[in-house]
């Protein structure tokens, strides 16, 4: 099964970024000394601010000095992580072909309404080289084919596996998922509770005042899915800690928990969806789109005049539309460079959250708000909304379940085994 590597690029703002969003810029470090030292390689501290630009350009920050100094610590310990990958890559001779480079790159524009080419203009616009963007992409994807060559002929599930799943999905209908984002504020001396605590009341009061999770949670969170906005995904209070679990079944979708302490610190948790295994009927939409590019994509979420002209041309030329057709149409007309129809959606996939609920409150034959991007503007229309029984998956998609399951924990179980081997040394 290939693996898919994507980057959420946030979406623009006509308004003004509040306060939190652009701090007190604070002192640099020095670019050129030494971040770590693993297994005697070096990772520079240029290394960290270019991949922290990485970070802030994927989550819609602006990448002051403040907001990479908070983002180093996360980023310092993935870099250690992948350099420890790439030299198992290297140690096992895995190559990564070009194609492979170029295909994942092509699927970050597609998945984020780019042009081709695009990504590399955004990335530098942002201040960040396409070079790192690459070499944490060939890693990943070596690190992938060095988990599929370790694992061999046991990484395809068996016939009792499959029905081993099957038997355990249908043992699950009925039950409820629970779509988490968390932040993680440590508490390493007890000494240091109640300040770990009032720190965690003002990322909170920060959330419930606007200030998007996935940009607070990059920026505070010490969980290691800060680097991805704090998204847990759909999880089973199985899954969690007794006490974050008490706390997420009372909460209503969207709210933001008080501080919740937990072993090693307090947890801040979102609740931005729920549904329940197999009985939950899914809603399928059938969209049309038309896109129109910026010829300079928006930075730091400052929508200039040549983006405001491209806007109010896409609303001039989509304002008479009455169908899909009209808006397959114009989406020709401004060069199709996405397709009009990207086939059926799944509301319950749709993400960010704020965009599955624009989606699920058009009506057939509505026409969308100009949805801004850095990269250009879209607007949609809904054609078909459909509510389908919802069924187990396929044995494609079971079987894709069961080795994910396995190369995550063959990933976990080798990395651990390189850290333990490696010498190491952060500054």
């Amino acid at each position: 099964m290939k693996q898919i590597f994507c980057i959420a690029l946030a979406l623009a703002s006509f308004e003004l970024a509040p306060a939190w969003a652009h701090p007190t810029p604070a002192a640099a470090p020095d670019s050129t000394s030494i971040a770590a030292i693993v297994n005697g390689e070096v990772i520079t501290n240029q290394d960290v601010i270019n991949r922290a630009r990485l970070v802030a350009a994927s989550t819609g920050m602006a990448p002051s000095p403040e907001v990479l100094a908070r983002l180093e610590p996360q980023v310092t310990t993935v870099l250690i992580d992948q350099t420890l990958q790439q030299q198992e890559i290297n140690h096992l001779n895995v190559a990564v072909p070009e194609a492979d480079i170029v295909g994942a790159v092509s699927h970050i524009e597609q998945n984020n309404n780019m042009a081709a080419g695009a990504l590399r203009a955004h990335l530098a616009a942002d201040g960040v080289p396409f070079s790192t963007l690459v070499a944490q992409l060939r890693t990943q994807l070596g690190w992938q084919a060095v988990l599929h060559k370790v694992l061999g002929a046991g990484l395809q599930p068996t016939p009792g596996d499959m029905n081993a799943e099957k038997a355990a999905l249908k043992a699950e209908i009925g039950s409820t998922q629970y779509h988490l984002g968390e932040i993680f504020i440590p508490v390493t001396d007890p000494a240091n509770d109640a300040p770990a605590r009032s720190f965690a009341n003002t990322v909170i009061s920060q959330l419930r005042t606007g200030a998007p999770f996935p940009i607070i949670a990059a920026q505070f969170s010490q969980a290691k899915t800060a680097l991805s906005g704090g998204d847990l995904g759909f999880v089973q209070l199985s899954q969690l800690d007794p006490a974050v679990a008490s706390v997420v079944t009372s909460m209503p979708v969207g709210a933001i928990s008080n501080p919740i302490r937990v072993p090693g610190g307090y947890d801040i948790i979102q609740l931005q969806a729920t549904h329940q295994i197999g009985n939950t009927p899914q809603t399928i939409l059938t969209i049309s789109q038309a896109f129109a590019p910026f010829p300079i994509p928006i930075t730091n979420g400052v929508v200039g005049p040549a983006q405001a002209a491209v806007i109010n041309k896409l609303i001039q030329t989509t304002k008479s539309a009455r169908s899909c057709a009209d808006i397959a149409a114009d989406n020709t007309a401004l060069g199709n460079i996405h397709p009009a129809n990207p086939g059926p959606v799944n509301l319950a996939t749709v993400t960010p959250p704020a965009f599955q609920s624009l989606l699920a409150a058009l009506t057939p034959g509505q026409l969308s708000k100009p949805l801004v991007e850095q990269s250009g503007v879209s607007v949609i229309m809904l054609c078909a909304r459909q509510n389908e029984a919802a069924s187990l998956p396929s044995d494609d998609q079971i079987a894709n379940i069961i080795i994910d399951r396995r190369v995550e924990l063959e990933s976990n179980q080798l990395l651990g085994i390189l850290r333990h081997r490696a010498v190491i040394t952060q500054n």
